[in-house]
C-alpha cells in the first residue's frame, strides 16, 4: 500500500537529496517551482531531465542511472504511463529509499514492485504541499 500516514510521510521528509525526474528548467511549472521550494527549504535537489542541459545552475541528468550521487528519494514530474521505466531505474540502484509521484501521477503496478524492494512507495501527493504541512 502507497505510503498516506503522516507519520511517515514526516520521516520521508525528514530525508536530504531528492532526485526530480522531469525537473523543468521553465520557471513557473510545477516541475520547476516545487523543486526550487524543497532547494530552499534545504533539500538537495538533483535534475533529471534530457532535455535541458542545466536546472537550478546544476547539470540535469539524462537518466537517473548517470546520478553518481546518492539519491533518497525520486520524486517523478512524469505521466502515469511512464513511471513503470522510471521504476525499472529505480531497482537498479541500491540507495533510493522512497519513489515519490506528484499530483494526478498513479500506478499501482509500479507502486508494488517498489514495495516489494523494501521500499516506500507516495503516489498522488504534492512534495511542497505535505513538505509544508508537516515539517515547514
Amino acid at each position: 500500500m502507497p505510503v498516506e500516514s503522516d507519520e511517515e510521510l514526516a520521516s520521508i521528509l525528514s530525508q536530504e537529496t531528492i532526485a526530480v525526474v522531469g525537473c523543468s528548467a521553465t520557471p513557473g511549472k510545477d516541475a520547476h517551482e516545487i523543486p526550487k521550494y524543497m532547494r530552499e527549504h534545504g533539500y538537495e535537489v538533483v535534475p533529471v531531465n534530457p532535455y535541458a542541459e542545466e536546472v537550478f545552475g546544476r547539470e540535469a541528468y539524462d537518466s537517473l542511472a548517470e546520478v553518481e550521487a546518492e539519491i533518497d528519494i525520486v520524486d517523478v514530474f512524469r505521466p502515469s504511463e511512464e513511471v513503470s521505466g522510471i521504476v525499472d531505474e529505480v531497482l537498479e540502484r541500491d540507495d533510493v529509499d522512497t519513489v515519490w509521484l506528484q499530483l494526478g501521477i498513479r500506478d499501482a503496478e509500479a507502486g508494488a514492485r517498489v514495495e516489494e524492494s523494501g521500499r516506500r512507495f507516495v503516489q498522488d501527493h504534492c512534495l511542497k504541499v505535505e513538505h509544508g504541512r508537516l515539517v515547514a
